[in-house]
C-alpha cells in the first residue's frame, strides 16, 4: 500500500493546527454581488466584474488528460481596485462521457494547505465513481497560500527538520521555553517570508475566490465535493452565496461554530477514538507490537513507548532525524487516518520498538509532505496561515496551556499532551485573526448533503452533526466506520446515495445511515 499518496489524498492535516496538523457552457455565469452573510466587509461589484469576466486560458498540465489555467483574484478583496492580484492555480479533466454533460464540480482534499490541483491528479480526476466523472468536468484549484497559487513560505528544508522534532510534552520550564521560542521562529519565518499573502489568505478570501472560479468555468451555480476543511470552505461559500449553492456535498465535516480550543480539543478525543479503534484489532494480531490485552493496557504501552523515545530517540538511518517522542507521535497519528495503514503501522512500530525508527519516519515525513530531498511541501506553512486568520488563537500562552492539560489528557491520555502544547502555534502569529467562531446556516440555499464517520479521527462525528444541523438545509449521511471521510474508501451505501445526489439532485432521507 502506498501511504505516502494516500495521506496526501485524504484531506491529512489537522484542522486546527499545530506543530501537527482539505470546456466551460455558454451563458450561465452570475457576476459579483455583495454577500449574503456577516462577516468581512463586502467587495465592490464593480471593481470585481474584470476578475468575474476574465477568460482561462487552458493548456496541458504535462499530466495526460488534465489541463491547466491561472486565474486573476484580488490580493484584497476589501480593495479589489487596487491593482494587487494573486494568481490562482486551476486544473480540469473534462467530462469523460457518456451521457449530458452536468457543468463543473470543483474538489477540494482539505487541510487548510493541500492541493488541490494535486489531489485531482492523483486521484479525484482519475478515482471517483466513473458515473460522476463522465458528466462532470472534474475541476480543482490550489487556494490562495497554498502550493502553486502564491505559496505561504515560512522556513528551509533543514529548519523545518529541526521544527519537526521539537518537544511537544515539555517537561520543564527550560523545555517550555524551547518550544515557545520554535512557534517564534516559524510565525517569524512566515513573516519575512511571506508578509505580502498573509494577510489574505482566510477561508472566506479562498471562498470568494471559489464564486469567481464557479463564473468563469461558465457555471451558474456551485457544484461542489469538500472534505475535511474542504466542509469548512465549503459551508463559508455557502454562507456567503446561498442563491449559488448546487449541489455541495461536505465529507468529514468541521463544525464552524467551534472555537479553535474546543476544536483542538475534540479533535484529541477524535484521535483517541481512532486509536482505541486500532488498538482493538492490533491485540488481535499475531505479534502486536503493544501487546494484548484492553485498549487502555495497549494505550499505556504506547504512552511508556513514546517516554522511551523522549528520553532516547532510536536511529532511521538519518543521523540529523532519529526518531523522538515528536515525529513518533507523527508518524502514529498519520496512520490513524484511515484504518487500511494500520497494517503499515504495526510493522513501523514493531521496528521502531525493535530499535529501527525509519518506517515510522517514513509516516511522519507523509503527513509533513516531506520528500526523500529534504524539501517540504508549503502544506504545514498554509496549514498555520490560514487557521491562524480564521480563529483567535486558542491559547494566550504556556500558563493557559498548562491549565488545560487536564482536559485534553482526559480526551486522550495517549496524545493530549502534545496536541494541547501544539494547540499554542496561533499565539505567535504575526497577523491578528480575521474571523471568529459561528454558526453558518447559509439561509436559502439549495438543499446541502453532510457526511460523517462515527470514528473519524480528524473531524469527530459530532462535528458533522453540528454542522448539518446549523445549515438551513443541511441533510446529514453517517457512515458507521473507521477512518477519515467517507467517500470513496469502500462502501457502496455512501457511494450510491453521494452519486445520486450529485448526478441526479437526490438527497438521502433524512439521518440515512450505512
Amino acid at each position: 500500500m502506498d501511504t505516502s499518496r494516500l495521506l496526501r489524498t485524504t484531506g491529512t492535516v489537522i484542522a486546527a493546527a499545530g506543530l501537527l496538523l482539505v470546456g466551460c457552457t455558454s451563458g450561465g455565469s452570475a457576476g459579483p454581488k455583495a454577500a449574503a452573510s456577516s462577516g468581512p466587509a463586502s467587495p465592490d461589484p464593480a471593481a470585481l466584474r474584470p476578475y468575474y469576466e476574465q477568460k482561462l486560458s487552458w493548456r496541458d498540465c504535462g499530466v495526460p488528460g488534465f489541463q491547466c489555467s491561472t486565474m486573476k483574484a484580488p490580493l484584497d478583496y476589501a480593495n479589489p481596485g487596487s491593482g494587487q492580484d494573486v494568481d490562482i492555480a486551476v486544473a480540469r479533466r473534462p467530462a469523460t462521457g457518456p451521457g449530458k454533460r452536468l457543468g463543473s464540480l470543483v474538489v477540494n482534499p482539505g487541510g487548510p494547505g493541500g492541493s488541490g490541483i494535486g489531489y485531482l491528479q492523483a486521484y479525484a480526476g482519475i478515482g471517483y465513481p466513473a458515473p460522476v466523472r463522465a458528466r462532470y468536468d472534474m475541476v480543482s484549484f490550489d487556494p490562495r497560500g497554498v502550493d502553486r497559487s502564491s505559496p505561504v513560505e515560512c522556513l528551509t528544508g533543514p529548519a523545518m527538520d529541526k521544527y519537526t522534532q521539537v518537544d511537544q510534552t515539555p517537561d520543564d520550564a527550560a523545555e517550555r521555553a524551547l518550544l515557545v521560542a520554535a512557534f517564534k521562529e516559524f510565525a517569524a519565518g512566515c513573516q519575512a517570508r511571506s508578509q505580502r499573502v498573509l494577510p489574505h489568505v482566510a477561508t472566506v478570501d479562498a471562498a470568494r475566490d471559489m464564486d469567481l472560479l464557479r463564473a468563469v468555468l461558465g457555471d451558474e451555480k456551485l457544484t461542489y465535493v469538500g472534505a475535511s476543511y474542504g466542509t469548512f470552505l465549503g459551508a463559508t461559500y455557502a454562507d456567503l452565496f446561498p442563491d449559488r449553492v448546487g449541489r455541495l456535498v461536505l465529507d468529514g465535516a468541521m463544525d464552524p461554530s467551534r472555537s479553535a480550543v474546543d476544536l483542538n480539543r475534540d479533535q484529541t478525543a477524535g484521535f483517541e477514538t481512532a486509536f482505541t479503534a486500532f488498538a482493538k484489532d492490533c491485540a488481535k494480531q499475531e505479534g502486536c507490537p503493544l501487546g494484548t490485552g484492553a485498549p487502555d493496557a495497549v494505550a499505556a504501552r504506547l504512552k511508556e513507548f513514546f517516554r522511551k523515545l523522549d528520553a532516547q530517540p532510536v536511529p532511521t538511518g538519518d543521523a540529523a532525524r532519529p526518531l523522538g517522542e515528536a515525529l513518533a507521535t507523527t508518524g502514529v497519528i498519520a496512520a490513524l487516518y484511515d484504518e487500511s495503514a494500520w497494517p503499515q503501522l504495526r510493522e513501523a512500530l514493531t521496528a521502531a520498538m525493535d530499535g529501527d525508527g525509519a518506517s515510522l519516519l517514513s509516516l511522519a515525513d507523509s503527513y509533513y509532505e516531506r520528500s526523500p530531498d529534504g524539501k517540504y511541501a508549503n502544506l504545514m506553512s498554509a496549514n498555520a496561515a490560514v487557521n491562524c486568520l480564521d480563529q483567535p488563537p486558542a491559547f494566550t500562552g504556556p500558563d493557559a496551556v498548562r491549565s488545560a492539560l487536564l482536559s485534553f489528557e482526559k480526551a486522550s491520555p495517549v496524545f493530549g499532551t502534545g496536541l494541547a502544547w501544539a494547540s499554542l502555534n496561533c499565539t505567535y502569529w504575526p497577523v491578528k485573526a480575521t474571523g471568529t467562531a459561528k454558526p453558518l446556516a447559509a439561509k436559502g440555499a439549495a438543499p446541502i448533503l453532510v457526511v460523517g464517520t462515527t470514528r473519524d479521527p480528524a473531524t469527530p462525528y459530532k462535528w458533522a452533526q453540528a454542522l448539518a444541523d446549523q445549515l438551513d438545509s443541511g441533510t446529514l449521511l453517517t457512515y458507521d466506520g473507521d477512518g477519515h471521510t467517507a467517500y470513496g474508501r469502500g462502501s457502496d451505501c455512501i457511494d450510491t446515495s453521494i452519486n445520486r445526489y450529485l448526478l441526479e439532485g437526490k438527497v438521502p432521507p433524512k439521518d440515512k445511515k450505512c
